[in-house]
Formats: C-alpha cells, structure tokens, sequence
C-alpha cells in the first residue's frame, strides 16, 4: 500500500513538471517576434540579422546625412565604429535631429535598414541605456559631470 502511494506522488509531481513546461513552450512560441534583440550599427556590420527578422538598432545619428524627400526620409545611424543607412517612411518625432541619440526597430534589407517605428530622445540629458552602452563600447560616449 505505501509503494502505491509513493508511486501515485511520483506520477502527479511528473504530471505537473510536465504541465509546466508545456505552459512555457506555449507562452515562448505566443511571444514571437515580441522580443527584439536591439543592435549597435557595429554589431550590425560583425553579425547581421536574418533577412526579414524584425530588430531594434541605435546610436546617433550622423551629422548631414538626413534627406527628405516627402515623408521618406534617409539618414545614418553611427556608434563611432561603423555607420547604418536607415530608410523611413512617415512622421517623425519632433525631436529628431542629426547628431542625437534614436532607436529604430524595422528589417535589414539588402544593406539599408528600413524602419517602421523610430523613438527620438525626448530631451537634451536623456539618451536610451542600450545606445549609451553601445556607444561606450565604442568610446564615442562619455558621461557629463553636473
């Protein structure tokens, strides 16, 4: 009777691994394209992305490089170490200026990173964590002292 007993504890503690694990396959498949690995322009150059795969780029944006031409605008992005041609087709936010601090999220195309949504600094201390790191990687950045 107690070996019945340890063996029905046994079966019910694998049944409810077995329901854990099924329920993080199932939250991990439902998030997709939910979790965007963000690039630097040289991360971008080492180890390109898969074609098509929607990713998260940032750095400044160089000085004299934006053109519009409608509401398509064409710029690069840099980090000090190597530059991105970005495409951008839309509204973009009032901030946005050469020699700022963005972000990006869109697909590499043959080259020429086509945006779908790009996120401006919103003012003149702020910049995003992961384009701060990236750029003091490349030590382009340095911290102001207040």
């Amino acid at each position: 009777m107690a070996g019945l007993k340890k063996q029905r504890r046994i079966q019910l503690i694998i049944a409810g691994f077995s329901c854990l694990f099924a329920g993080f396959v199932v939250i991990y498949l439902a998030a997709g394209d939910a979790f965007q690995y963000f690039y630097s322009p040289s991360d971008l150059a080492a180890k390109p992305p898969a074609q098509g795969q929607i990713i998260r780029i940032g750095g400044l944006v160089e000085g004299g490089s934006i053109e519009k031409t409608g509401q398509t605008v064409r710029f690069t992005v840099t980090d000090g170490g190597a530059t991105v041609p970005v495409v951008f087709t839309g509204i973009l936010p009032d901030l946005f200026t050469e020699e700022q601090g963005m972000i990006a999220t869109g697909v590499m195309s043959e080259g020429v990173f086509e945006a779908q949504e790009i996120l401006a600094k919103h003012d003149e201390e702020y910049m995003p964590k992961e384009v701060m790191d990236a750029l003091k990687e490349q030590g382009v950045y340095q911290e102001t002292e207040e």
